[in-house]
């Protein structure tokens, strides 16, 4: 095949034809050409027959021995020999897995700083909302948190870059208000002035009592204006959702219920004036005795847009509330002995605009343009510290590129190049990783060897009650093998941690949706399934355990275990460094 016809070939077609001939399949478009044409040019010498020319002793030139011959060998055929030799000597010193030898190879494992990474992570969380805490993707905390870290990695003697994007994304403005209002004495609306007399009012705390819900709308209902709440049980009923238009509607989780993006379409679709989810089920007693608190969740825009006829609802406000605190109001407004109680709701939120979002990088340049790049999300949900989801991978990151730092400056440049990122909008739709492989599409399908993913890589330090695990998982098995190889190296040096997690390794190999497929969650995704032309990118993976407090108010660093980081940090930091020096 021509130089042409290999160029007009897409980088899938270019590896599919390597494998077939038992080659390596990494590398840029260009290299992986050029490994083809290579191996061309070798099967063509290999293919030299000259014809048998006889001689005085009847013997022909194939069958006299060579010390025999006098003969002056060819060009070719001292090629041809040269190239036997060289595949001789690769069986015995590389030892191919395909002839059924096992590979050999070195790590050295990466340094690892427990107080340092907790310093990277005091930090972040100090970056966070004076009030509420949380680092909001589209916030000034979070334009804040990017510029630190960007700075940070300037620091370590990288390359640092900022990349921006224009997404959509819901907005909290204002501390919000939840309130009812039982009738007193007087037993009418509204509440005020004369009404009043003898009426009790609850407060629903936020952030402990109830969340706003991902592209929750605004809205400024007051008791004067007696907003009727209706029960809609576990949002199943259809019959329910059309008897609640106009109303604020009231969601029982339950093992049926759909997800935010279910009911909030729902309630778009039914012309619902709110949206109440009470959690009832998840995490219950565990984070709270007795108590099962609120959990932000995001929702789908597009889907929720397409219910409400084609534009997110911006007057629909949509809250979680804690089980308790749904008891009290149950009580209050469907279980009252007298008049029902009236409810405030005011919510100042801003969903149908673009807000920037942040992508802060660190880059180690590289002789090839071939590139490993590492990340997690510095985004956390609006209300909470996110000291676990995802500070704790935000910190892993930068420890991992402060310890390849080092080790470049002592060893010199590396043969791939190394990137470092952090994402935001990670939280409403994995926003800032799917810009940024939309962005270099082009140049990540030819030139992606690894991403790896830091999201929630922590173990909380009850390990007796809460579990030890941290699962190590990935797309392609032979960076698995890698990562195997690596882990029990880690058992072997880092006994004093290792034995205190239970380390698992597995691959995952399955199409998107599928049981053994990678899941769709987190920012590994779109580095997985969106590079475009049928490519599917090659990731690994980091989950830990334990984090009950996901996505509350409690995810605080008093739960913080950097100890835990070691085992994640140190392995993929040590196959990254592996990559940084191998042409593997």
């Amino acid at each position: 095949m021509s130089p042409m016809d290999l160029d007009g070939k897409t980088v899938a077609d270019l590896k599919e034809m390597l494998r077939e001939q038992d080659l390596p399949v990494s590398g840029t478009k260009a290299q992986l050409v050029e490994r083809l044409q290579a191996n061309s040019a070798t099967d063509a010498v290999l293919n030299i027959e000259d014809e048998p020319k006889e001689n005085a002793g009847g013997l022909t030139e194939e069958n006299v021995p060579w010390w025999r011959s006098t003969e002056v060998l060819t060009p070719q055929a001292l090629m041809a020999i040269g190239v036997v030799v060289l595949m001789v000597t690769a069986v015995f010193v590389f030892r191919p897995t395909w002839l059924g030898f096992s590979p050999s190879y070195e790590y050295d494992l990466i340094d690892y700083d427990a107080a340092q990474t907790r310093a990277f992570a005091e930090d972040l969380v100090a970056l966070g909302h004076p009030e509420w805490e949380g680092r909001m993707s589209g916030t000034v905390e979070e334009a804040n948190t990017s510029a630190y870290i960007a700075a940070q990695f300037e620091a370590m003697g990288m390359t640092a870059t900022e990349h921006s994007y224009q997404v959509p994304m819901h907005h909290v403005n204002a501390e919000p208000s939840l309130r009812i209002c039982i009738q007193g004495l007087a037993g009418n609306s509204p509440c005020e002035g004369f009404g009043a007399i003898g009426s009790q009012i609850i407060q629903f705390q936020h952030r402990v009592d109830y969340v706003i819900q991902g592209f929750s709308g605004f809205s400024e209902y007051t008791f004067e204006d007696d907003v009727q709440v209706t029960d809609v049980g576990n949002g199943t009923d259809d019959a329910l959702w059309a008897s609640a238009a106009g109303s604020i509607g009231y969601v029982r989780s339950g093992a049926d219920v759909g997800g935010n993006t279910g009911i909030f379409s729902k309630a778009a679709e039914n012309s619902l004036a709110g949206l109440i989810f009470v959690n009832k089920h998840a995490n219950c007693g565990q984070i709270e005795a007795n108590d099962c608190v609120p959990i932000f969740k995001g929702s789908r825009i597009d889907e929720v847009s397409a219910a409400n006829g084609g534009s997110i609802p911006s007057e629909l406000p949509f809250i979680a509330m804690s089980r308790d605190a749904g008891e009290i109001l149950e009580q209050a407004i469907f279980n009252a002995t007298g008049p029902p109680g009236v409810i405030e709701m005011l919510m100042d939120v801003t969903n149908d605009e673009e807000r920037t979002i942040y992508v802060p990088c660190g880059e180690i340049r590289g002789k090839s343009s071939e590139v490993v790049i590492v990340g997690g999300h510095h985004d956390t949900v609006y209300h909470a510290e996110g000291a676990v989801d995802d500070t704790s991978g935000t910190a892993s990151v930068m420890e991992i590129g402060r310890q390849i730092s080092k080790i470049v400056n002592e060893t010199g440049t590396p043969e791939r190049t190394l990137r470092f990122c952090t994402w935001g909008g990670e939280e409403e739709g994995l926003y800032g990783s799917r810009a940024y492989v939309s962005a270099f599409q082009n140049s990540l399908q030819d030139n992606l060897r690894l991403y790896l993913n830091l999201d929630m890589n922590h173990v909380d330090a009850d390990t007796a009650n809460r579990g030890n695990s941290v699962t190590l998982f990935g797309n392609n098995q032979e960076d698995m093998d890698h990562i195997e190889r690596i882990t029990e190296l880690y058992r072997k040096e880092r006994s004093d941690v290792a034995d205190r997690y239970d380390i698992q390794v597995r691959t995952l190999t399955g199409d998107r949706g599928e049981p053994d497929g990678m899941p769709y969650n987190s920012d590994h995704a779109p580095f997985v399934y969106d590079l475009g032309d049928g490519e599917r990118g090659r990731a690994v993976v980091c989950y830990g355990s334990g984090s009950w407090e996901y996505h509350t108010y409690a995810d605080t660093m008093e739960r913080f275990n950097e100890e835990s980081l070691d085992v994640s940090v140190t392995i993929y930091g040590t196959y990254m460094r592996f990559l940084a020096y191998s042409d593997y």
